[in-house]
């Protein structure tokens, strides 16, 4: 049986953290464990999205980690205990960490990744309209841009397809003008929405 199939079978096809339906996706618990039932949990897209910091996180979705954490299954108890964390400044959040209960090993995997000394903020990259911006996306320039070092025409209304996001700094996109790839300031662009 793939492990898709165990996956959807244990949970009866609902997102093992909020019991929401599809669609669903295999997330497997890092650190970079190798693709196993026991290290896999089944989760909803806005579930994977928050956990990956692809979005700000929406505290009142997490209060099924009330039930979710009296799990029996240690991947499922970790990504608990690591969203119980983000959540800390939340009254409920503290109140379920201070009950929750971690074996030895469960609570080393679960403090591996170091994602519970952070706080639940997100750092996403946003345009000047506060549209979160994404890889691949396309967006025009709100302001003429002067490149140094470089004979790039870069005139407000540009069209730049396919930006990379620069992933130590929110403020920082590269796309490729006149051939040329540059860093822009994301407070420059306007993201293009079909």
């Amino acid at each position: 049986m793939k492990l898709i199939e165990q996956l959807q079978e244990r949970s009866n096809h609902l997102c093992e953290l909020c019991k929401s339906e599809g669609p669903l996706n295999i997330y497997e618990v890092p650190p970079g464990f190798i693709h196993k039932q026991d290290k896999s949990i089944l989760i909803c897209d806005k579930c994977l999205s928050q956990l990956d910091k692809k979005e700000d996180l929406d505290a009142d979705h997490w209060k099924c980690l009330t039930e979710t954490m009296w799990s029996e299954l240690p991947a499922i108890q970790v990504v608990s205990w690591r969203m119980l964390n983000r959540l800390r400044l939340n009254s409920w959040a503290m109140d379920n960490l201070d009950m929750m209960y971690l074996d030895e090993d469960t609570l080393a995997w679960a403090k591996a990744t170091g994602d519970h000394d952070n706080d639940g903020t997100v750092a996403l990259h946003k345009d000047a309209n506060g549209n979160v911006l994404t890889n691949g996306d396309t967006v025009l320039l709100t302001k003429s841009l002067e490149v140094k070092g470089a004979a790039v025409n870069a005139k407000i209304g540009t069209v730049v397809k396919n930006i990379h996001i620069v992933d130590d700094n929110t403020e920082q996109i590269e796309g490729r003008i006149d051939g040329q790839m540059i860093v822009i300031l994301t407070k420059y662009v306007r993201k293009q929405i079909n």
